[in-house]
């Protein structure tokens, strides 16, 4: 596993478990186990998510030391602000059995930049208090930054963007490196879309990889970090083995070739709550 160092001095694994609203406690606790056995150690929740519970359940019967573990959780919009931001956030260390979180996010600014920038004052009181020992964004686009940047004590190490190959936001991505800023990519795969695609498929059948393993190592040689999600075994095993081979360049130069702004999710620029 390839680590990243953050603007802070601390390393994150820069490939993950996405456990996007995966609810079933017994699906969870399987997909957690075989995930630690691959050699995965960070896994991104969030309380929209509904599973923070479930994790931390998981995380006990597996008997895995804590400190091995990079536990990403995120506020959720309803408990944005700066006081339901402190409080939802105790509920999430409860829900998870906790002391700290490795890293919190916001996990959509919104259109109100009062609001984010409480739930952000919010982010640095918690880790003032060690009980997170990262804060970030997710969602967050140019301006949102700008405005965090502004007003900030703590720098965020991390912005969590929807990133594939049909939405590679380079410029976002631009930015974030020059300001010294992680780049996490949520639904690295377009939710399943990309896997049928003709130029990604005649790519994986070149280096006998599979086409999510194309997709995934593209980002890992942007140095973006990737957290694709999957319940099932063999998936799991199959998204962590991406650190044996290297796309040359005419073929990085074909995956970037896919953009087209096809959107599995909302538009930061006009989602609001």
């Amino acid at each position: 596993m390839i680590n990243i160092k953050l603007n802070n001095g601390i390393e994150m694994p820069i490939l993950g478990l996405g456990l996007y609203k995966i609810t079933d406690k017994n699906e969870l606790e399987n997909a957690f186990k075989c995930a630690i056995e691959a050699g995965y150690r960070k896994f991104d929740t969030a309380q929209f998510y509904d599973n923070e519970k479930e994790l931390g359940e998981a995380i006990k019967k597996t008997g895995i030391k804590r400190e091995e573990l990079f536990i990403t959780t995120k506020i959720w919009n309803t408990k944005q602000g700066y006081n339901s931001t402190r409080k939802s956030f105790e509920e999430s260390l409860e829900k998870l059995n906790m002391d700290y979180v490795d890293l919190v996010l916001i996990h959509w600014p919104g259109q109100k930049k009062e609001r984010y920038l409480d739930t952000y004052r919010a982010l640095e009181n918690i880790c003032q208090s060690k009980k997170a020992k990262s804060i970030g964004l997710s969602n967050f686009e140019i301006n949102n930054l700008k405005d965090i940047f502004a007003h900030c004590n703590i720098a965020p190490v991390i912005n969590q963007i929807e990133r594939h190959p049909n939405l590679p936001r380079n410029e976002l991505v631009e930015f974030c490196k020059n300001h010294n800023i992680a780049v996490e990519a949520w639904s690295p795969l377009g939710r399943g879309k990309l896997l049928d695609d003709k130029t990604i498929i005649d790519i994986a059948n070149k280096y006998n990889k599979t086409p999510a393993q194309i997709i995934l190592r593209w980002n890992i040689e942007n140095n973006v970090v990737v957290i694709p999600k999957s319940v099932n075994s063999e998936i799991i095993k199959e998204n962590i083995n991406v650190f044996d081979f290297q796309l040359d360049k005419n073929d990085i130069e074909k995956i970037n070739a896919l953009e087209n702004g096809y959107r599995v999710g909302p538009d930061p620029l006009t989602f609001d709550f």
